[in-house]
């Protein structure tokens, strides 16, 4: 984290190429940008009000017709994203971050299901979450309303501009996004291809806006735009979610990094517990929710197969010392040390520690786990009740992979993040997420006594 005033949002990874917007333009005083941005988040308000009015069929052809021109534009966005991803390269950015960087027809073809999938869903809005009539005749409700201005400070994340975007219309907010300077170009394209599309169906473009233009100053003054924005969602590494925490003024809902346990158990079926782990380290390893600490009770029998496997998709184990002296010939690894135990590597690393008991197992993911997502592997039942109710994280899972903590996955149509606080949302934050409650009181004139 930087130590000066005007740089509380950390730099991003080595990729970092300008922003093209703000590359065009001469250099603005601090003032400036302040007013800018300011202004930014005055038109999303007044965006706001007529998204938030919108019925579900209007916002539903509106999220289809962004799938479409994302397809129509599918070209352009891959010819902005090579630029993003050949200065990533050039600055010495990971493999990790290239791999959350890049767009493929694939994964544009999963935005546009996942708009698709957003359209399917009920509108949140107006929902009645609880209501009554009172002795004296009151009749009360309580429903769910937009939060209003929703602004999401990310990286090398291009895909978030449109599942945000997408959510935020669907739940009846507008949204400020700031997507980094990593992915400048494809995020460029993907907002100007959001703004048009929202002014085709009649929809005010401003519903959808970006600071990328001013830089880190720009996101700094989001995160003091109290008034005007009225909460922000942060996605990306610990240093940028603990900076946008410790320096907003504006609600944080506080999005974690991910450290993710499996715990093998004893009971544990060799066969299921090598296609989990396979699956939930090596689909996509840069992700949140990939496995990066297994913990493998000392009476499985499982190690073997299980270290082989991972051997053989190329995963670097960081073993303790009864693992080492466990695993199969020809199966290298490293000693594991404290960070690696505390280590989201979000690339083919894993450690791997042998426990005694599930007692053992659950005091090493209290002391490591970031509260994201923590995984069993057992035929044993009381175990997996009882690992379901000791683990406090925001997603627990018994035999399947780590990989379900995801909005698309568990039917949320998209998600904004994965919150691992536990006020307003915890775990995936889909529609209903980006909602709050309003109460309503009607009455025939009664006052009180």
């Amino acid at each position: 984290m930087t130590d000066t005033a005007h740089e509380t949002v950390p730099a991003e990874q080595a990729s970092a190429a300008a922003s093209p917007a703000a590359s065009e333009q001469p250099r603005l005083s601090p003032a400036d940008v302040e007013s800018a941005v300011f202004a930014i988040g005055d038109r999303a308000r007044r965006a706001s009000r007529t998204i938030g009015r919108a019925n579900r069929a209007w916002k539903d052809r509106a999220l289809r017709a962004i799938g479409a021109a994302l397809k129509e534009n599918e070209d352009a966005i891959l010819a902005a994203n090579a630029k993003d991803l050949e200065a990533g390269r050039a600055g010495g950015t990971s493999k990790a971050l290239l791999d959350r960087l890049a767009l493929t027809p694939q994964r544009i073809d999963g935005l546009v299901a996942a708009l698709e999938n957003l359209a399917g869903l009920p509108d949140p809005v107006g929902t009645v979450v609880r209501g009554q009539t009172l002795p004296n005749g009151l009749r009360m409700r309580q429903v769910n309303v937009p939060m209003g201005v929703v602004a999401a400070i990310y990286e090398a994340r291009p895909n978030v501009t449109v599942d945000i975007a997408g959510l935020a219309l669907k739940s009846g907010n507008a949204v400020i996004l700031r997507g980094g300077s990593a992915a400048a170009h494809t995020n460029s394209a993907l907002v100007t291809i959001l703004r048009d599309t929202l002014d085709s169906v009649g929809l005010p473009a401003d519903a959808v806006q970006s600071v990328d233009a001013y830089g880190r100053e720009g996101a700094n003054v989001l995160m003091r735009a109290r008034g005007r924005v009225d909460v922000l969602i942060p996605r990306g590494g610990r240093e940028l979610i603990q900076s946008v925490v410790l320096n907003s003024t504006v609600p944080v809902i506080e999005t974690g990094e991910g450290n993710v346990h499996i715990f093998v158990d004893a009971s544990a079926d060799e066969e299921m517990a090598v296609e989990i782990l396979l699956n939930a380290k090596t689909q996509r390893p840069s992700v949140c929710n990939t496995v990066e600490t297994v913990l493998v009770h000392r009476d499985s029998t499982v190690l073997p197969a299980v270290a082989r496997a991972l051997a053989e998709k190329g995963v670097r184990l960081h073993v303790d010392g009864r693992t080492m002296a466990a695993l199969p010939e020809g199966v290298s690894a490293e000693a594991a040390t404290d960070h690696d135990w505390a280590t989201e590597y979000m690339d083919l690393d894993l450690a791997v520690a042998t426990v005694d008991s599930i007692d053992d197992a659950l005091e090493h993911i209290r002391r490591w786990s970031t509260g994201h997502t923590e995984a069993i592997i057992t035929n044993d039942l009381r175990n997996a009740e009882r690992f379901i109710a000791e683990i406090d994280s925001a997603a627990v899972i018994v035999n399947a992979s780590t990989r379900f903590t995801d909005g698309g996955e568990l039917g949320l149509g998209a998600e904004v993040g994965i919150s691992t606080q536990k006020l307003h949302a915890r775990g995936p934050m889909g529609l209903t997420e980006l909602t709050t409650t309003k109460w309503i009181v009607q009455g025939e004139g009664q006052v009180r006594a």
